[in-house]
């Protein structure tokens, strides 16, 4: 006996019309490979890749884009329209989701894209290794190295680092190895919907089971990250490390996002270590947002107030967020 629900709830009337039919639309949750198929991880790897490539190929966005390498880290250097191309303007570290797997070439430039836009800096967006083949802690000393290059051409107090699911779990545990090595925390940071326990352990990884449309388990795809290092690593869950001395943060979940405990208890764990953080829960809001809603919009506006509070051009010019 269970006492949840056979079926998801009917989308609530209190989101908009859009969300209603995007809540609406409910995807399988994946079939992984054994663990030990690699050949079958990469196949795994390479249709998702085709799939979020084809979904996000028809969204046309003005953002001047170059591909380069970043201390022989692939990455994508990324410009909207009207943010100047000189060494005053702040730099966002874009590290993008994907379940630890997903998201490489042309998948990373789409997913960050939309960024640059709602940042209004210049963003560096760091495609790192992913499994089978580079399993942790590959994709974070990628972004570490990114990170040192990027500290070589900004000051610290010009940097932004963020991202969203499996990229939210990097850019945590970015800052947590990058204090252990003595580094310099940036100005802010954003966690959208971040994957920071990889035990999956709260609440809500029971009580959003077959409620997010989006997102189901993804303890498979969490052990082929790791390597068969420990989980509980904060490295590899940031929400068991310790987070004092973390830059102003920046939280958003949804009421059905699998993620939700994760997201809650990130910000509790930052509150109690003293540090600035905002928690945005958005009404009936999956893993990953609404894709395309006016829900999806309020949270980049969410998203831009912050960074722009938190930008020391903008301080220093007077101008308001």
């Amino acid at each position: 006996m269970t006492n949840r629900p056979a079926v998801p709830p009917p989308p609530p009337r209190s989101i908009s019309e859009e969300a209603r039919t995007s809540l609406a639309m409910h995807f399988p949750p994946p079939v992984y490979p054994p663990l030990g198929d690699t050949q079958g991880w990469l196949d795994h790897v390479r249709d998702s890749n085709g799939t979020l490539i084809q979904a996000m190929s028809a969204m046309a966005l003005p953002v001047h884009t170059q591909h380069t390498k970043i201390a022989d880290v692939p990455a994508y250097v990324l410009r909207a329209e009207g943010v100047a191309d000189d060494e005053q303007t702040p730099v966002y570290l874009d590290i993008h989701g994907g379940a630890l797997i997903v998201g490489t070439g042309e998948a990373c430039r789409l997913m960050t894209t939309p960024d640059a836009v709602t940042t209004g800096m210049i963003t560096w967006a760091v495609d790192y290794r992913v499994p089978p083949l580079h399993p942790y802690p590959a994709a974070l000393d990628d972004c570490l190295a990114v990170y040192r290059a990027l500290l070589e051409v900004r000051a610290p107090q010009d940097i932004f680092v963020g991202g969203g699911s499996a990229g939210g779990n990097l850019a945590a545990a970015l800052l947590l190895r990058a204090g252990d090595e003595g580094l310099p925390m940036p100005a802010a940071l954003a966690l959208l919907t971040p994957e920071a326990d990889l035990t999956e352990s709260g609440d809500s990884f029971e009580t959003l089971k077959g409620i997010d449309p989006r997102l189901s388990s993804l303890r498979e795809v969490n052990l082929l990250y790791a390597g068969g290092h420990d989980l509980t690593h904060p490295y590899l869950s940031p929400l068991f490390g310790d987070l004092s001395g973390f830059p102003p943060t920046f939280l958003q979940t949804g009421t059905r996002d699998l993620f939700l405990s994760n997201t809650v208890r990130m910000h509790r764990k930052l509150r109690a270590a003293g540090v600035e953080a905002e928690l945005h829960v958005f009404e009936a809001m999956p893993h990953g947002g609404f894709g395309g809603a006016p829900e999806d919009a309020e949270i980049g506006r969410e998203l831009r107030r912050f960074l722009d509070r938190h930008r020391r051009d903008r301080q220093e010019n007077g101008t308001r967020p």
